[in-house]
Formats: C-alpha cells, sequence, structure tokens
C-alpha cells in the first residue's frame, strides 16, 4: 500500500474571514438553536421516557417538536441526531464550541439513559422490530439507514471530542448488531444488505481503526460481500438507473477497507467506480450525476435535465470518496472535483441567511431552489448539509511528512498550525482583497482586475519546507508565483500531477500567487447545443425566468457577455464573478449560482449562432 497523505485536522487549521467562514457560522447558528429535548424527542419515545407537556398533545400544531422526517410517524425518525452530533462535534473540535460542547455532553447522557431503558444494548428511535421486517416481503423504510446515522454521530464525538459515553453507547450497539446479524445470517442472510445499509461497511470499519476492538472488525467482515462490488469487479456499468446514495457510501466502505488492510483490491473498486460515476459518466457542469435519486445513463444529461436532478447528499458523499482518493494518488484531479462540488452544491445548495438546503437542485429554465424550513421537514440532505457546512477545514491541507511538502488542496482564507515531518509549521492564506479591510493586497497585478484568485501564503513557522499548490484545471494562462516580492519562472518549478513546488521556504517568507480565470461554455455530452457558464469552477445562473437561448458562439463568451462589478461592503470589495448579457433581444444578468437565494434561474442555454 502507497503511503496515503495526512489531512490536516479540524483542531489544526481555522478557516478565516470570508465567504466560507460566513457559512460555517450560519451553520452553527442553526446547530445551536435546535433544542436537545426536540432532537431526541424519537429516542425518549422508543425507550418510554415521558417528554413534559408531550403525554397527550392537545394542539399538535403548537407542540414543541420536530416534524417531517423526525415525525413520530415516520419509519426514518431519528436520523437526524446522527448527523447533528457529527456536526457539532466537528465543530467542537475546531474551536472547542463551549455551547455546543455542553449541548453534545447532554444529547450523549440522555442517550445512555435511553439506551439503559431499553435494556442496555438498543440505543435507536425506532423499533427493533423494524429489522424484522426487513425479513419478510412488506415494505419498510430503511431501518439500517437510519441506525447508521445514530452510529456515525457516536463514534465521530468519541474520535473529535473523546467522548468515552458515546463510545460505551457505540460499543452496546455493536453487541446488538453483532446478535442481529448472527441470528439473520441463520434465516436470511441477504436481509443485511437490504435497504441503505451502505454506510454500515465504512462506520464499522472506521471504529475498528479507531478503537482496535475485534468485534468493529468482525461486523466490517459481515457488510463487505456488497452485490456492487461483484459488478464493479466484473466491468459492468454497475451504476445506471440504480439509487445513487445507496451506492456511494458502500464505496467509502471499500476505501476504509483498503485503508484497513492494503488489499488492493478494495482500491480497485474505489477507482473503477470513479471511472464510471464521473470518467465515462460525464456529470452536469455542477458536478451531479443524479436526477431523481438515481444514476443518469452515461453522458445523458441533457435528457435528464429537470427539477429534480442533484440531489444533496450525493454531492456530500461524492467529495468524501474524492478525498480518499486524492490522499492516494495525489492528483490534483480530484482535488478540482471537490472544488467544483463546494462552489455549486456545498454553497450553492445552502440557504446563506438560514443554513437550509435545496434536496434537489433544479436545472430547467426559470428554475426555484426550494429551501427545508429549520423544524418541519428534516430531509435527508439536511442532515448531509449540516455536517458539509463543518468540513472546510480539513479540506484545505495535506502533509507529506517524508518529503516535508504541504499541499494547498483548496483556495480558503485559513490558517494551519500543526506538524510536517518532525517541523513545526505555521502557515496563513489569505485573499487578495478583504473586504473588512478595504484594501488589496498586490501590486504587481492591476488592480482594475479585482480577482478573487489572488492569494498571499506567509509561512509565520517553519524552515526549510515545500509548499505544493494546486494549479486548476480552469486556470487559463500561467500562474504568477512570487516568493518575497520576486517572481519565480513558472517553468522551472517542480510541476507532478497537478501541483506546482515552491521548494526551501523558511519562516518569514511570503509567497502569493495568482490564478488567471476566464469564463467558459461547457456543453452537455448529448446535447451539444446546450450549455452552462462558468468563471473558473464557478456556475453561473442567469437571472431570467422565460430566457434560455443565448446568440452568439459559445466558444467565445466576450462576444455576448459583459463583466459587471461595482463597490461592494461584503466578502469582496468588489463585486466578484457577475456578468451581463449583450446583444440580445433582452439582456438579464449572471450571478454565481451559490448567490441565488429565491430568484428564478436558469442554468442551461441554447446556442444560437447568427
Amino acid at each position: 500500500m502507497d503511503k496515503a497523505l495526512r489531512t490536516y485536522t479540524f483542531k489544526e487549521v481555522k478557516v478565516k474571514e470570508g465567504l466560507f467562514r460566513k457559512r460555517m457560522e450560519v451553520n452553527r447558528a442553526y446547530l445551536r438553536e435546535l433544542d436537545d429535548t426536540c432532537l431526541l424527542q424519537n429516542y425518549y419515545f422508543e425507550a418510554g421516557i415521558i417528554i413534559p407537556g408531550l403525554m397527550t398533545l392537545e394542539n399538535p400544531a403548537e407542540a414543541n417538536m420536530h416534524w417531517g422526517w423526525e415525525a413520530p410517524s415516520c419509519q426514518l425518525r431519528g436520523h437526524f441526531l446522527g448527523h447533528y452530533m457529527s456536526a457539532a462535534a466537528m465543530l467542537i473540535a475546531n474551536d472547542g464550541d463551549e455551547i455546543l460542547s455542553a449541548k453534545l455532553c447532554h444529547i450523549v447522557s440522555e442517550l445512555r439513559r435511553c439506551q439503559l431503558a431499553n435494556g442496555g444494548k438498543w440505543a435507536g428511535s425506532i423499533p427493533e422490530k423494524y429489522f424484522e421486517f426487513m425479513i419478510t416481503s412488506g415494505y419498510i423504510w430503511s431501518p439500517q439507514y437510519t441506525i447508521h446515522k445514530l452510529l456515525m454521530g457516536l463514534l465521530d464525538t468519541y474520535k473529535y471530542t473523546g467522548n468515552e459515553e458515546a463510545l460505551l453507547i457505540l460499543s452496546g450497539m455493536a453487541d446488538w448488531f453483532t446478535d442481529w446479524t448472527e441470528d439473520v445470517k441463520k434465516r436470511s442472510p441477504e436481509t443485511i444488505f437490504k435497504g441503505e445499509q451502505a454506510g454500515m461497511l465504512e462506520l464499522w470499519a472506521d471504529a475498528y481503526t479507531v478503537t482496535e476492538d475485534e468485534k468493529y472488525r468482525k461486523l466490517a467482515e459481515t457488510y463487505k460481500d456488497q452485490g456492487i462490488f461483484k459488478l464493479i469487479r466484473a466491468g459492468k456499468d454497475a451504476l445506471t438507473d440504480e439509487h445513487t446514495n445507496a451506492s456511494i457510501p458502500i464505496i467509502q466502505g471499500a476505501a476504509k477497507m483498503y485503508e484497513l488492510t492494503g488489499d488492493e483490491d478494495w482500491r480497485n473498486i474505489v477507482e473503477t467506480f470513479w471511472d464510471l460515476a464521473v470518467t465515462k459518466r460525464g456529470m452536469f457542469a455542477t458536478t451531479g450525476q443524479n436526477a431523481g435519486e438515481f444514476w443518469i445513463p452515461p453522458e445523458k444529461m441533457g435528457e435528464y435535465r429537470g427539477d429534480r436532478g442533484q440531489e444533496f447528499c450525493t454531492v456530500y458523499n461524492m467529495v468524501r470518496v474524492a478525498e480518499y482518493l486524492f490522499k492516494w494518488t495525489k492528483k490534483a484531479e480530484y482535488s478540482d472535483y471537490i472544488e467544483r462540488c463546494i462552489y455549486n452544491g456545498f454553497l450553492a445548495q445552502q440557504s446563506a441567511e438560514t443554513g437550509m438546503p435545496t434536496y434537489f437542485l433544479p436545472m430547467t429554465t426559470g428554475s426555484k431552489k426550494k429551501w427545508a424550513t429549520k423544524r418541519n421537514d428534516f430531509w435527508c440532505c439536511q442532515g448531509t448539509m449540516i455536517q458539509s457546512a463543518t468540513k472546510y477545514p480539513e479540506m484545505i491541507y495535506s502533509a507529506d511528512d517524508e518529503n516535508r511538502k504541504i499541499y494547498v488542496n483548496q483556495y480558503i482564507p485559513s490558517e494551519v498550525t500543526g506538524k510536517l515531518g518532525d517541523k513545526d509549521i505555521k502557515i496563513e492564506q489569505t485573499l487578495g482583497m478583504m473586504g473588512r479591510e478595504v484594501a488589496t493586497l498586490f501590486e504587481e497585478h492591476s488592480i482594475s482586475e479585482k480577482s478573487r484568485w489572488k492569494m498571499r501564503f506567509v509561512v509565520e513557522e517553519g524552515d526549510g519546507i515545500t509548499v505544493s499548490f494546486r494549479i486548476p484545471e480552469w486556470v487559463v494562462e500561467q500562474p504568477t508565483i512570487s516568493v518575497n516580492g520576486s517572481e519565480k519562472n513558472f517553468d522551472e518549478l517542480k510541476t507532478e500531477e497537478g501541483y506546482t513546488d515552491v521548494e526551501g521556504l523558511k519562516a518569514g517568507d511570503v509567497i502569493d500567487i495568482y490564478l488567471p480565470s476566464a469564463i467558459h461554455a461547457e456543453r452537455l455530452p448529448d446535447m451539444k447545443y446546450l450549455a452552462a457558464f462558468l468563471d473558473g469552477p464557478i456556475v453561473l445562473a442567469g437571472l431570467t425566468e422565460d430566457i434560455d437561448t443565448i446568440k452568439g458562439d459559445f466558444d467565445a463568451p466576450e462576444e455576448f457577455l459583459d463583466k459587471v462589478s461595482e463597490h461592494a461592503y461584503d466578502i469582496f470589495v468588489w463585486l466578484q464573478n457577475n456578468y451581463r448579457t449583450k446583444r440580445q433581444s433582452k439582456n438579464f444578468k449572471l450571478i454565481p449560482l451559490y448567490d441565488v437565494k429565491d430568484e428564478p434561474y436558469t442554468l442551461y442555454f441554447e446556442e444560437i449562432k447568427e
């Protein structure tokens, strides 16, 4: 097994002021405001614990409860708490949030109370008999999916905060699953793989990695014989028309098994999956490869372009697969993919005001985002959204300790403090323009450029280290890299797998980097006359309800698009990535998809050549 890169953790990386910090804080506020009792309501009900004031409901509409997928009548009830625990634990690890820490400790103690009331093993929010229903031909909505979220939340709580009681509850649940799987293997072994159980393989393998307790390894072995693996090994299209989010987490399990065992077969499965899911299938400009939660047939994006595209859970889970692949290969193509997901999924499908997600990302003319409510929906995507908005710190930097090389994977204002090999390091990354400072950092490029892709890196601690910068696939001209004001000859710098090295850096060194971008059209593979427009990795949305044609040559967008700039007192000093059409019968504005709130928008336009 090749030596993988090490990811800098939540404790080591702080995201600084800017777009990403702003979105993290919106998410933090939501996590803080949710009521502990409501989060636990279904666990209390299952354990027979009476919640004050809820023995009877005279007016359900006014009851202090969570509804939607968290309603006591929903078979998926309780899934959201696991996501909540994971997200809270990550934020606590990142900056020691005392409010979330107190809430999480209370939630864990109450879950233990529920577990004891249920007999000492079961701590779930649904009846144990739901698992018996899976043996029958009757319908039951994904019991293993629901319980997996709790198990994930417990493990993450232990991993990121050291809460021993969370591990105790997880251990009891593992004992329950050991009993259940041993029993069901005798009566109906295929039941183990029924429903959306996909996350179980990664969960148990990760639990073993963290604890080295053999019972977790045995459970991972129980879940390793997934049907999709046989199809992938046979070189077949294992995805088309299959449920997207039932398959991606299985691949995360294969990735974790590779890291656990070193068996190359697991890695081959993951890499072949990526080839099937992305390379050969193609994707929308926003990265989605699914419609209505199912994999679109290869290169049929135009045919399936509708109102139920790009389920958010799939964006989140594909990013996690890409993270595994980048660690193993050090290839920028995976970091490029993650970057596009960040802008056109993580940000675009999160409300900047409430933090709520849009389940799907519509891609038709005059689309509108449908935002979740804070307490009445709790879709699966609401759970992955609160996790995604905590992930930014661990997406930015990776370490090659052996070669004293730190990889810059994402250009997000931040500070990393930790080890690189045997060296202590501290590096700060800032944008060329910061709205709060109302000043530009660089003078060597004309201020008229006002580009978000100017970054400055200051080595505050470290000696004899290498910083490896990702050169994105969207860069249109040779990047400019300067050290302490002296521009480097880019052609003389070592570039490998899309990363360029600046070597021999020491404390006090200042590196300025400029990545030139331009607007470009990205055509649908099966309908070449339809295209979306991107500025670098950022998909642009046309603010129009009824226009879906543009006159002009899409290979020369400057013929029909003008840049729009104005001074702003926000994230950036100047408005970023805004354009306006020209020479059309009716002109309209294009803005980043992540800036669209409730306005109608259109992503794909038909090319009308004059």
